[in-house]
C-alpha cells in the first residue's frame, strides 16, 4: 500500500469532517505536526474535539486552529502559554477537559491498546474526580478514566522508512507515540524518509502498522517558546 503522499492536504483528503475528534502529538512546540495542522486550518473543518498535551501558543501549532475558531473542545494537560486559549475558555467559548499529564498519555495509550478505561489514584479527591466512578482497591480509592479513541491521529516523526516505521527524537516521543496508536487513522509527517531496511529494528518507536499515510514535511524552522540567554559581559 502506498503510504507516502505529496503534501499534507493530499494526505488528509477524505479524512476530515465537522465535529470529529483528533488526537495530536507534540509537547509544547516540540514535535508538533505543523504541516498537518496548517492543512486542517486551510480545510475549514470546524467543531473539532482535539486531544493534545497542550494547545500550542498564540498563532503557533494548535493555537492556529483556536484563533480561527475551528475547535469546540480541548482535552489537555497544560494550557498556560496560550492567551487565546485562556480568553476563549474564560469567555465560555471553548469547552475544556483538563486531564493530568500522565493520565492523558495513558488514556491515549489505553485507547490504542483497545482498553476502554482504567482506574488511577491521580486526581482522587480533586476536581479531576468530579462525575467519575470511584472504586476502592486494597483500601485505596481510584477513579475511572476513559481511554481515548480518536477519528484521526496526527503526529510528527524524526525518521521513517518508506513502509511507515517511525522514530521520534527525544522529548517528541512523549505524546507522539501514544497519540499515533489511538487514532482510527494515523497520518504522520516526518523530517526524513529512508529506504526500508535502513532503520535499526530495535530503534523503531512506532511500527508501520499504525501509520496509514505519511508526508515528508522538511524543512522545518525550529520555533522556541521561551528564549533565555545570559547577559553579555562587558568587554
Amino acid at each position: 500500500m502506498q503510504k507516502i503522499f505529496p503534501d499534507a492536504g493530499a494526505a488528509l483528503e477524505g479524512l476530515l469532517f465537522d465535529g470529529m475528534t483528533i488526537c495530536a502529538g507534540g509537547f509544547g512546540l516540540c514535535g508538533i505536526p505543523e504541516r498537518l495542522i496548517d492543512a486542517i486550518q486551510a480545510s475549514g473543518v470546524k467543531d473539532l474535539v482535539i486531544a493534545s498535551n497542550n494547545a500550542g501558543i498564540d498563532n503557533e501549532g494548535l493555537g492556529k486552529l483556536l484563533r480561527t475558531r475551528q475547535v469546540r473542545k480541548m482535552i489537555s494537560s497544560y494550557v498556560g502559554e496560550n492567551k487565546e486559549f485562556e480568553r476563549q475558555y474564560l469567555a465560555g467559548e471553548l469547552e475544556v477537559e483538563f486531564c493530568p499529564q500522565g493520565t492523558l498519555a495513558e488514556r491515549m495509550r489505553a485507547g490504542g491498546a483497545g482498553i476502554p478505561g482504567f482506574y488511577t489514584k491521580t486526581g482522587v479527591g480533586t476536581q479531576v474526580a468530579e462525575g467519575k466512578d470511584v472504586k476502592s482497591f486494597d483500601g485505596e480509592d481510584y477513579i475511572l478514566e476513559r481511554g481515548i479513541r480518536a477519528d484521526l491521529a496526527i503526529v510528527k516523526g524524526w525518521k521513517a522508512d518508506e513502509a511507515g516505521n517511525l522514530m521520534f527524537r527525544k522529548t517528541a516521543r512523549n505524546f507522539n507515540q501514544p497519540a499515533a496508536t489511538c487514532g482510527r487513522i494515523c497520518v504522520a509527517e516526518v523530517e526524513e524518509i529512508v529506504p526500508v531496511g535502513s532503520l535499526d529494528p530495535d530503534c523503531i518507536h512506532l511500527p508501520s502498522i499504525y501509520v496509514k499515510r505519511m508526508i515528508l514535511g522538511a524543512p522545518y524552522d525550529k520555533k522556541i517558546e521561551f528564549r533565555t540567554v545570559r547577559q553579555r559581559e562587558a568587554a
